[in-house]
C-alpha cells in the first residue's frame, strides 16, 4: 500500500528505512523524500515508525547515560541551573 502518493513510497520501504536506522519522519524524508511535497503522509508515517526499538535511538540513550556518568557533579550543574559550581563542590 502507498504511504506518499507524491513520491510513490509504499509501507514496505518505509519498514525498510525504518530497519535501516531512520527513526523519525524526517529520517525517512531524507532516506526516500516521502513526506517532503504535500505532507498529507507525515501522520501515515510516524504510525508506522510507532514507539518500536530504534537502534538510533538505543545508542543515543547509551551515549547520555554514559555521558552523564562520566561528568558526576557536572551533570547536575547542567541540570539545575540555579545550582552554583561552588555548592557542588
Amino acid at each position: 500500500m502507498y504511504v506518499c502518493s507524491c513520491f510513490g513510497v509504499t509501507e514496505q520501504q518505509v519498514k525498510q528505512h525504518a530497519d535501516a536506522g531512520a527513526c523519525t519522519p524526517r529520517q525517512i524524508a531524507s532516506a526516500c523524500k516521502a513526506g517532503t511535497d504535500c505532507g498529507g503522509c507525515v501522520r501515515r508515517i510516524q504510525a508506522l515508525l510507532g514507539r518500536g526499538d530504534c537502534p538510533r535511538r538505543e545508542l543515543l540513550d547509551q551515549k547520555q547515560e554514559s555521558v552523564a556518568g562520566s561528568l558526576g557533579a557536572a551533570a547536575v550543574v547542567t541540570a539545575s541551573p540555579d545550582v552554583r559550581l561552588s555548592d557542588v563542590a
